[in-house]
C-alpha cells in the first residue's frame, strides 16, 4: 500500500493532546457573533444559486407595522 507522502505525520502521546489544545483554543476564540454573520453571508451566497439541488428555503416575510396596529385609543 502507498502513503501518500504530502499527509502529515500523526502525532501521539503529549504531542497530540498539546496540537489539540492549542486548536480548540484557536476555534474557541471567535465570537459567536463573528460565527452568526459568516454563516448569514454563506447562506446569502447558497440561496443566490439558482442550480441549487433540494428544497429551497422559504423566503423570510417581514410583517409591516402597520398591519398590526392596535389602535390604542
Amino acid at each position: 500500500m502507498k502513503t501518500d507522502p504530502t499527509l502529515p505525520e500523526c502525532a501521539e502521546g503529549l504531542e497530540a493532546a498539546s496540537r489539540f489544545d492549542s486548536f480548540m483554543d484557536t476555534v474557541l476564540a471567535v465570537p459567536h457573533s463573528v460565527i452568526v454573520k459568516r454563516e448569514q453571508a454563506y447562506r446569502k451566497t447558497v440561496d443566490a444559486n439558482p442550480n441549487r439541488r433540494g428544497p429551497k428555503r422559504k423566503k423570510a416575510i417581514k410583517p409591516s407595522s402597520a398591519s398590526h396596529d392596535t389602535g390604542a385609543a
